[in-house]
């Protein structure tokens, strides 16, 4: 995709001179200006907001699947998802500021279980990595696996330990749900557009309609617009200056470096086990949020790893932001 200014969401803004010193002032300490540098451009009491529709690139692939935006459908079907990414603003930037910290951890494992790269996006648009992600049905985690599903692919889901908010293994959960998905597809699009319907809805679609093809089903809405929410993030964060994102690296978040502890027996008080280790609750809880409750009752013996976060990062230095992608940075 080329990488034109003119795809910027840009704001334009102009304002008058009518109003008096006093509005130029106050325009000029909301929005960063001098008073010198914006007096001569001050010329009417409007605040006009200049709004411009992203430039589409002829095709997306997905996992190496190509889905081509040259038919009119397809192509208006990508472009809602770009605009909404591109103007849902404080929504876009948290998602790319959190990229930065969770694609590293996420992308080994995907790689390690042959799962094509592409779909951290999709764990990035089921949860905008918001570690407290728990859905209105009870889909929980960067993955938002359900309960059920979970279970039967070897989490624990119990009031005290839930391990869908484990990040590498759920993350690996999901992986045993996507390679299972394409024994039955043989096609990544699809495997995707099951993780959002289920894998029965598109096996149903998929006969009843006579076509295998992802762009060809007519599905819900939800599912519908799913994969192409994929498509438009993945060409978002290609190169996000292209749609108006210009962020400095000390914007983005950092990674955490952890220590792993492993146990093999009950912690009677959590509090008092972080304040062992160094770190405050509410830190040793971010990294463990699988731990449900205040303790962890362990009557089996079953061992579990145990994050703590080193505390050389617990404090913000921008020396210690390393990109995941250059181009993300100004």
């Amino acid at each position: 995709m080329e990488n034109k200014t003119s795809q910027h969401s840009s704001l334009k803004y102009i304002l008058s001179g009518a109003a008096g010193g006093a509005i130029v002032l106050l325009f000029c300490c909301i929005f960063g200006f001098s008073a010198a540098d914006s007096t001569s451009q001050v010329q009417s009491c409007q605040l006009r907001q200049t709004v411009e529709s992203s430039e589409l690139p002829k095709s997306m692939t997905f996992a190496d699947q190509e889905l081509p935006l040259t038919r009119y459908d397809v192509r208006e079907r990508f472009d809602r998802e770009i605009s909404v990414i591109t103007y849902q603003h404080s929504f876009t930037l948290q998602t790319l500021k959190n990229a930065n910290r969770y694609f590293p951890i996420i992308e080994p494992i995907l790689e390690e279980n042959a799962i094509p790269n592409d779909f951290k996006y999709l764990a990035l648009i089921e949860s905008n990595f918001n570690i407290r992600a728990l859905s209105g049905v009870k889909a929980a985690g960067f993955w938002q696996l359900m309960p059920e599903t979970a279970k039967e692919l070897g989490l624990e889901v119990t009031d005290s330990v839930d391990e869908r908010y484990d990040i590498e293994k759920s993350t690996r959960t999901a992986c045993k749900y996507l390679k299972k998905a394409y024994a039955v597809f043989g096609d990544w699009v699809l495997v995707a557009a099951s993780y959002n319907a289920g894998m029965g809805r598109i096996q149903n679609a998929v006969s009843a309609q006579k076509t295998s093809s992802f762009e060809d089903l007519w599905l819900n809405e939800e599912t519908s617009r799913y994969v192409f929410r994929l498509l438009a993030m993945k060409a978002f964060l290609k190169e996000p200056k292209a749609y108006g994102y210009y962020i400095r690296k000390d914007q983005f978040y950092p990674e955490i470096r952890t220590t792993e502890i492993t146990v093999s027996e009950s912690i009677p008080d959590l509090g008092t086990f972080a304040q062992q280790h160094g770190v405050p609750y509410v830190q040793f809880k971010s990294f463990n949020l699988w731990l449900r409750g205040s303790k962890l009752e362990n009557k089996t013996g079953k061992t579990y790893k145990i994050l703590i976060p080193n505390k050389d990062d617990l404090e913000f230095d921008v020396k210690k932001v390393r990109m995941y992608q250059e181009n993300w940075a100004m």
